[in-house]
């Protein structure tokens, strides 16, 4: 997959993995579009990254996304690559008499059902295009799910289960699949959940741009790799290293 001259929609572009992947993907020569919820932390982004473009847009509202998605077909018919990045998080353990079945929900529309309805609407699109990619940022927790994060570990797993099909069902198209998991990342969306122990969110945005040159569709960053190959060898020996468990 070329890596320049792309015209590249992210999600939750103004912090963190996805405004590190649209300075990354600008310093290559492309037309980045980046779209958040908070138009003043996108103009904070866009300082920082001269020639983006920038659309206020929240992907967990169907009418805001069926208006990006107008937008990018009025002023960006040459859209070729989606970066669904955005995402919603809370740290809580499971016990007994809690009800976080509220925000569990939020954060499943959020990081699965709104990723699959943004990239249902837009595969039209991209399907005009010679050649196109959907990127799914999902994570380490797919694999092993981290005990304060029990919903957003199940969100992420399952759009990793819906990456898989959709790269199966797009096989025969001119749209590649490519699922970015990195591990714990330092960014303003992890730190309730040490963040501050992670890795640079530049290392992440390098890693996806040298992985779709050259077509690793599954990009385990950093510990993700670790975890990979632990599960394996033993599921539940991978479970207790992602949350400090000894055996």
């Amino acid at each position: 997959m070329k890596t320049s001259n792309n015209t590249i929609l992210i999600t939750g572009g103004s912090a963190g993995i996805g405004l590190a992947t649209a300075k990354a993907f600008l310093a290559k020569g492309n037309e980045v579009i980046i779209t958040g919820r908070d138009a003043k932390r996108l103009e904070q982004a866009a300082a920082q990254l001269p020639g983006v473009h920038t659309i206020v847009s929240d992907v967990s509202s169907e009418t805001a996304v069926d208006e990006l998605v107008q937008t990018i077909r009025t002023k960006f018919p040459q859209l070729n690559v989606l970066i669904n990045n955005a995402g919603y998080a809370v740290a809580y353990t499971i016990t007994p008499g809690q009800e976080t079945w509220k925000e569990a929900e939020k954060e499943m529309y959020t990081n699965y059902v709104s990723v699959v309805r943004l990239t249902e609407k837009l595969l039209p699109v991209l399907q005009q295009q010679a050649a196109a990619a959907v990127v799914n940022v999902t994570s380490i927790v797919a694999y092993a799910p981290g005990l304060h994060i029990p919903t957003y570990s199940a969100s992420k797993a399952a759009l990793n289960s819906y990456s898989k099909i959709l790269r199966l069902s797009l096989k025969d198209t001119s749209i590649k699949v490519f699922e970015l998991m990195p591990p714990l990342v330092n960014t303003d969306f992890s730190a309730g959940i040490g963040g501050a122990n992670g890795i640079a969110p530049e290392v992440v945005a390098n890693d996806l741009l040298n992985s779709m040159e050259q077509d690793v569709y599954n990009i385990h960053t950093g510990k993700t790799a670790d975890i990979y190959e632990l599960l394996k060898v033993s599921p539940t020996a991978a479970l207790n290293a992602m949350n400090g468990v000894t055996a």
